[in-house]
């Protein structure tokens, strides 16, 4: 993959070239693990947490980017060194009952997560009066049309572009002319505000962690890895590109946070993301409500090809068939089978009449975020297993105190959402 730059004389300048164009090469799995998390349901629940604590969770998104890029890192280097998804290796590892168990979860809570993705689009579409019933089918052709041309290259571009668009809510951010001092000492300073510890803000903080840390996103980047055939020498800059990414998506999840603030704090209410948008014209100009819009959908298609082809992998992997961006969809009929079976059926989903989509799109972040611990439990075992990884990848002593101490923090979120279902009367509203 990077024979281009093997040719280069090796001098100090060219041996940084030769880094620069391998990063290059290498670059892409990383960028979109994280930032096609930042999809139509984390657009709903960031902006949410805005609208109603302020700025007051932005501690969060920090607290989270090691979080996150030590769960990717994870699976980058299980990946690399394997060369194999993470369906595949949890069903060889673990045998057939825990592999198909997993991948049921999966299978599962990523159809509930692709139907929050065409939630979004049919949102936008009633903001825009335009008819959902034309809307959405566009959108699963043109899921199913970036992953059917059988090019993992020309498809990792495409959704490389759709993450840079995101920058866009930087700019958002920066309009919106909060005061920068209150967004740094509210970034590095934790609070919750003076309601105190109620059972909404244990909801909302349970759906931003399932928003940013989602199990689908371990068996993606794996099985990314694994496609696009990464290997020992590609390890350092693979984690750069997942810090990078983790980096990038927690900023854009901040940003979003402050879009959702300003508009409460100009005494303007709304029900959704799309109706976000609509509004944030009256306050930031029609163009703001045009590029918001457009966020919304390229949100909801980032999210939607990642989550679609997490299951498609996980499917092959499991199933023993071929499963690859690099074959044609006769030679890898399961695979591209699984893809649009998912597309066509969720948008077919939120074509029911009066479907709760705003419900949906923030409980299944809340599921996400219920169902993680486990996913995260089995990745803790395989990066422990010398017998995949040898001694040079197995993880290091700090490695497993940092991920079990996530895993606590996970379950412990987990039991206060169920305590607050099963229990409301002990958690004041």
């Amino acid at each position: 993959m990077h024979t281009f730059a093997a040719n280069v004389p090796v001098t100090a300048r060219s041996k940084w070239v030769r880094r620069v164009l391998t990063f290059l090469v290498v670059m892409g799995p990383g960028l979109i693990v994280m930032e096609a998390d930042n999809d139509a349901g984390a657009l709903a629940t960031y902006t949410e947490a805005g609208a109603t604590y302020g700025l007051h969770l932005l501690w969060l998104m920090l607290i989270l980017l090691p979080v996150t890029y030590l769960c990717q890192e994870m699976v980058v280097r299980l990946g690399i060194v394997t060369g194999e998804g993470h369906a595949a290796i949890i069903y060889k590892r673990f045998g057939k009952w825990w592999g198909r168990f997993s991948l049921f979860d999966l299978l599962l809570v990523n159809f509930l997560t692709l139907v929050t993705e065409f939630a979004a689009i049919h949102l936008v579409a009633d903001r825009m009066h335009l008819p959902p019933g034309i809307i959405v089918p566009v959108a699963v052709a043109g899921l199913l049309a970036m992953v059917l041309t059988a090019s993992y290259r020309r498809w990792e571009w495409l959704t490389v572009l759709l993450c840079l668009f995101d920058v866009s809510w930087i700019v958002i951010a920066y309009t919106c002319r909060q005061p920068a001092g209150q967004i740094i000492y509210n970034t590095v300073v934790p609070q919750i505000g003076a309601g105190g510890l109620t059972g909404k803000l244990i909801f909302l903080i349970i759906a931003i962690v399932g928003t940013t840390i989602a199990p689908w996103q371990l068996f993606f980047q794996q099985s990314c890895v694994a496609d696009k055939r990464l290997r020992y020498g590609h390890l350092k800059y693979a984690r750069l590109d997942t810090f990078i990414g983790a980096v990038f998506t927690v900023i854009i999840g901040g940003a979003m946070m402050v879009a959702g603030h300003t508009l409460t704090s100009h005494g303007v209410k709304y029900e959704d993301a799309a109706q976000m948008a609509v509004s944030m014209g009256s306050v930031l100009g029609p163009a703001a409500k045009d590029v918001l819009l457009l966020l919304c959908v390229n949100a909801a298609i980032l999210g939607g090809t990642a989550i679609s082809l997490a299951s498609a992998w996980a499917y092959g992997e499991v199933k023993g068939a071929p499963a690859s961006l690099q074959l044609t969809f006769p030679q890898a009929p399961g695979f591209y089978s699984i893809y649009s079976l998912c597309v066509i059926a969720a948008g077919a989903v939120v074509l029911i009449p009066k479907a709760p989509l705003q419900l949906i799109i923030l409980g299944v972040q809340v599921l996400a975020g219920i169902m993680l611990p486990t996913a995260v439990i089995f990745l803790q075992l395989l990066l422990n297993d010398k017998a995949i990884l040898g001694d040079k990848y197995v993880n290091r002593p700090w490695n497993n105190y940092a991920n079990w101490a996530i895993i606590i923090v996970l379950f412990a979120l987990s039991l206060l959402l169920a305590a607050q279902v099963i229990f409301p009367e002990y958690f004041p509203q």
